[in-house]
């Protein structure tokens, strides 16, 4: 599952996603964000070929626990996960250079 476009309809809870297996990238975000926005096309272009990484897009906002949980302030934040551990953060990227250092610190990337 590389690339997601959209937010997940309800998100998953932080038990879930510490219980998550492999490889995985949490996006925190909204659609209306215009960083997130302008991150989209950089994130997509470095990850739709990545089968071997979760990618798993969360709607962050006001009372939405599993963005407090990661301490998540700005967006987009991107949290790389092995095994539903946190292995690097990137907070509004703004070069493939840096996306493709943090998936580095991934297995299967």
């Amino acid at each position: 599952m590389p690339y997601a476009a959209q937010h997940l309809a309800q998100s998953p809870t932080r038990d879930e996603i510490d219980r998550l297996p492999g490889a995985t990238v949490l996006e925190f975000g909204t659609p209306w964000c215009g960083h997130c926005q302008r991150a989209q096309p950089l994130i997509e272009t470095v990850l739709k070929d990545r089968a071997g990484v979760a990618h798993i897009k969360v709607e962050d906002g006001p009372g939405q626990r599993l963005g407090r949980s990661f301490g998540v302030k700005l967006w987009p934040t991107l949290v790389f996960l092995k095994e539903g551990q946190e292995v690097a953060r990137l907070v509004r990227p703004q070069g493939r250079g840096e996306l493709e250092q943090a998936l580095e610190q991934l297995p299967g990337a």
